[in-house]
């Protein structure tokens, strides 16, 4: 099963393959960043392109694999950043990146989460800015080692 599927079914709590508002707010309240009534409905409406109040995966996957996402979406990369950036530095380091997916289920070593840095980390410094984290949620490998366009 490769990253998206992992993380969508790790938000699909009722394994109806489809993620409502409760289940996403529930994930973001276990990350420990809870959003406002008005954050959630907007992440909802955002993603749910065809209005039956979901998110199936084939929306969840249009939504991390499109390029929109990244030039026209920009403030869902922000937050999705500020969420790993624990320590509020502006900067995700390796040990950042496993605590919150590993809390999403995708369990890997930090070997491999140092990869995932190392690969779009271009001063070498071992940790990635905002600019980085952007290039590698299209680009990074999963844990098994394959490049599937995508860390969500």
């Amino acid at each position: 099963m490769n990253e998206l599927e992992t993380v969508f079914n790790h938000l699909d709590a009722n394994g109806d393959d489809k993620i409502s508002a409760d289940e996403l707010d529930n994930v973001l309240w276990s990350l420990k960043s809870g959003v406002s009534p008005e954050d959630l409905h907007r992440v909802m409406e955002d993603l749910d392109t065809d209005c039956d109040s979901f998110i199936s995966f084939t929306k969840f996957a249009a939504f991390c694999r499109s390029d929109a996402s990244i030039d026209g979406k920009s403030n869902e990369f922000r937050d999705a950043f500020d969420l790993y950036n624990r320590d509020k530095n502006g900067l995700i380091s390796a040990a950042e990146l496993q605590l919150v997916l590993n809390r999403l289920g995708l369990k890997c070593s930090i070997d491999k989460f140092h990869d995932m840095i190392k690969s779009v980390n271009a001063n070498g410094g071992g940790c990635i800015n905002f600019e980085e984290f952007k290039t590698m949620m299209t680009t990074s490998k999963n844990c098994g080692g394959t490049t599937n366009g995508s860390i969500h």
